[in-house]
């Protein structure tokens, strides 16, 4: 299975799509071929495309910007039917930062009540 070790987005005659490289150099490439709105991130580790998806949506890669956790679950979609059967939402997202939030919150008071 082919593993990429870069991943993000780009917009290509006003269509906004995954991309996916093994270099950062790619940039150029998109650039010089007339894509705009590009934004690739370096990968913690070479990964397939499936798992490249699930780590920008996990990530804050999206930010708050609907039609890029579109693109990215219309591409999860392609790789996982499961995925496509529950797509990941800008509010799912959000809770799950709250989530995070107070788990730390509840764990440094775990830690003070310890000392």
């Amino acid at each position: 299975m082919k593993t990429y070790t870069h991943a993000g987005v780009s917009r290509l005659n006003g269509e906004l799509k995954a991309r996916f490289a093994n270099d950062g150099m790619r940039v150029k490439v998109l650039t010089k071929g007339g894509h705009t709105d590009i934004d690739l991130k370096e990968l913690p580790q070479a990964m397939t495309k499936a798992e490249a998806v699930a780590h920008l949506i996990g990530t804050g890669f999206v930010n708050g910007r609907a039609e890029v956790l579109s693109v990215l679950n219309d591409e999860l979609g392609k790789r996982s039917p499961k995925a496509a059967e529950a797509p990941i939402t800008l509010d799912k997202i959000a809770a799950k930062k709250v989530k995070a939030a107070k788990k730390t919150k509840d764990t440094q008071d775990l830690e003070d009540a310890a000392y």
